[in-house]
């Protein structure tokens, strides 16, 4: 990936240069912070990337970034039980404030891919009174 154009920001005393894997990173935490995220879908190589044990803070997501203006795309998987619209609202909602604060790059627009649904392990012990069975449920 390259740089932003040089003539992004231009100082008496140089060039400021953001570079998108910057941009991509805060995208990310500004997803993983939204209620109802489970985590980011990056596909085949983030998941191998993170049985290495390395954890990669832009997973799931993908800029395309010009001199003034930034589109995002995360992947997520989402939380069971939670609106997937409004979940979706508040991460647009979320990248766009903070790439904005952050780097002064006016966000067009926040593309949310949902790839998956994380449903809750029950951990607790339940007990089938009618037959006297005693199941763990993981």
């Amino acid at each position: 990936m390259t740089t932003i154009a040089a003539d992004y920001e231009k100082t008496d005393m140089g060039s400021i240069q953001i570079a998108p894997e910057v941009i991509e990173v805060i995208a990310g935490l500004a997803t993983i912070e939204v209620q109802g995220v489970a985590g980011m879908s990056g596909g085949f190589a983030g998941g191998i990337a993170e049985l290495l044990g390395r954890k990669n803070l832009s997973k799931g997501v993908k800029v395309e970034v010009g001199q003034r203006q930034a589109a995002v795309d995360v992947s997520i998987i989402i939380n069971y039980g939670y609106k997937i619209p409004e979940v979706a609202h508040d991460i647009q909602r979320n990248v766009k404030q903070a790439i904005e604060s952050m780097t002064g790059l006016d966000v067009v627009e926040v593309n949310v891919h949902v790839h998956d649904v994380h449903f809750k392990a029950v951990d607790k012990e339940k007990t089938e009174e009618d037959n006297g069975i005693m199941l763990r449920v993981k």
